[in-house]
C-alpha cells in the first residue's frame, strides 16, 4: 500500500521585523516535526538569511519556486517577493506589513488550489480580514477552553445593536459544526453568554436583549437538535468553573470572551478559522517587536497552531469521507421522547411473526380442547 503523503503546511513568515522567522526556525530544529508534515515557509530567502544571521542559528532551508517542489524532510522556503526590503528588527514599518501581506496572499491561493493542505499564519499586524466573512468564525482554543465571539472589535456602545437572533443562530451553528467536524466531538455542548448581568428579579431575571434576542435564539437552536444552553452571566460562568461542563462558548463581545481565556489558560492560545473551505490556524501571539532578534521568543503557540492544523486536516477527511458515498439505510429510525434511536421491524417480517404467533396460539387452543375431552371421557 502506498504511504500517505505528509500534509503540506504553508507557514507565512509574518511581520519581517518581528519574531516570525525565529519561531519557525526553533520549531523545525526538532527533526520530529518533519515526520508530521512537510513545511513550506512563504516569505523571502534574503529576509530569512538576515534573521538567521542575527539570531546566530543554523536553520538550513531549501529554496523552492512553487509548492509542488516542496521536499519532505526539508524546511522549504517559497519566495513570495524578490525585491529588497529593509529589515529593522523591533520596528513596525509599511514595508514589513506589505511583505506579510504578499506572503499571506500567495499562501491562501496555494491552499485554495490544493497545492498546500494547511495554512498557518505567523504573528503579523495585518487586519483580521478572514473572520469578517459571515460564514467564518474564529475559535480561540487553549487546553479545554474553546471560545468564539459573536461581535469583533466593537466599542461597547455598539455591541447591543450588533446582536441579532440570526447572528447568534448562525455563529452557534458554525461552532457546532466546528466541534463535530474539526475537533471530532460527537455531541457538543455549547454555552451562550448573556449581554447583561442578571437583574436579581425572579419574575424578570434578564434584560431586554436576553428576553427578546438571546433566549429565543437558544430555543430555536434547541429545536434544531443542538445542545445549546444559556444565557449565562460571564462572571459566575467562569468564576464558578461552569465553563468546564461545555465544549464551546459563544461570548457576546471581545473582552467578555478573551479576558477569561487569557486568565484561565496556562498555555498560549491558538485560533482556528473555521467555516472556511481550507484549514487555517494561527497563534494568539503578538508580533514581538520588543524581543525581535534577541532569541527569546516562545515558539510553543505557533507549534500548537501547526499541531492543530494537522489534526483538523485529518479530522475533516475522516468526517467527510463516509458522507461522500453514504450507504442506503436498511432500517427506519424512530425517535422517542428520550431521543433514543429504535429499529422498526420490517413489515414482511412483522406479518410473518404475527402469523407464526397466531398458528402457535391455535395449536395451543387445540391441545387444550383435546385435553379437556380426554378428561371427560
Amino acid at each position: 500500500m502506498e504511504q500517505e503523503r505528509r500534509p503540506r503546511v504553508a507557514i507565512t513568515h509574518g511581520d519581517t521585523n518581528g519574531i516570525g522567522y525565529e519561531l519557525i526556525f526553533k520549531i523545525f530544529e526538532d527533526p520530529m516535526m518533519m515526520e508530521l508534515c512537510t513545511p513550506i515557509i512563504y516569505g523571502s530567502p534574503k529576509v530569512a538569511s538576515y534573521h538567521r544571521k542575527a539570531l546566530d542559528m543554523q536553520a538550513p532551508f531549501t529554496i523552492i519556486n512553487s509548492a509542488e517542489e516542496a521536499k519532505e524532510n526539508h524546511l522549504n522556503l517559497l519566495t513570495t517577493f524578490d525585491e529588497d526590503i529593509k529589515v529593522e528588527l523591533g520596528q513596525p514599518s509599511e514595508e514589513a506589513t506589505e511583505a506579510a501581506k504578499k506572503a499571506l496572499k500567495r499562501a491562501i491561493v496555494d491552499v485554495q488550489q490544493g497545492k498546500a493542505d494547511i495554512l498557518v499564519m505567523s504573528p503579523d499586524s495585518l487586519p483580521d480580514f478572514l473572520s469578517k466573512e459571515p460564514e467564518v468564525l474564529r475559535v480561540r482554543i487553549a487546553e479545554n477552553l474553546r471560545i468564539a465571539l459573536l461581535t469583533n472589535l466593537l466599542a461597547i456602545k455598539e455591541v447591543p445593536e450588533a446582536i441579532t437572533k440570526q447572528k447568534i443562530t448562525e455563529k452557534a451553528t458554525i461552532m457546532h459544526t466546528c466541534l463535530r467536524r474539526d475537533l471530532r466531538i460527537s455531541s457538543p455542548r455549547i454555552a451562550i453568554l448573556s449581554l447583561n448581568p442578571p437583574t436579581g428579579n425572579e419574575e424578570e431575571p434578564w434584560g431586554e436583549e436576553e428576553k427578546e434576542i438571546i433566549i429565543p435564539a437558544i430555543e430555536e437552536l434547541e429545536q434544531s437538535g443542538k445542545q445549546v444552553f444559556g444565557p449565562y452571566a460571564a462572571e459566575t460562568f467562569f468564576g464558578n468553573g461552569d465553563y468546564q461542563e461545555f465544549d464551546g462558548v459563544l461570548a457576546m463581545y471581545h473582552d467578555q470572551g478573551l479576558s477569561p481565556l487569557k486568565t484561565l489558560a496556562t498555555e498560549e492560545a491558538v485560533s482556528l478559522m473555521t467555516g472556511m473551505p481550507f484549514v487555517c490556524t494561527r497563534p494568539e501571539t503578538g508580533v514581538g517587536y520588543d524581543i525581535a532578534g534577541k532569541g527569546s521568543g516562545n515558539e510553543m503557540a505557533l507549534r500548537h497552531a501547526i499541531f492543530l492544523g494537522i489534526d483538523v486536516f485529518r479530522n475533516r477527511k475522516d468526517y467527510d469521507t463516509p458522507l461522500q458515498n453514504p450507504l442506503p439505510k436498511l432500517y427506519k429510525e424512530k425517535r422517542d421522547d428520550s431521543e433514543k434511536v429504535r429499529f422498526a421491524i420490517p413489515k414482511a417480517q412483522n406479518n410473518k411473526e404475527n402469523k407464526d404467533n397466531k398458528d402457535e396460539s391455535n395449536a395451543d387452543d387445540k391441545a387444550a380442547s383435546k385435553a379437556d375431552m380426554d378428561k371427560k371421557e
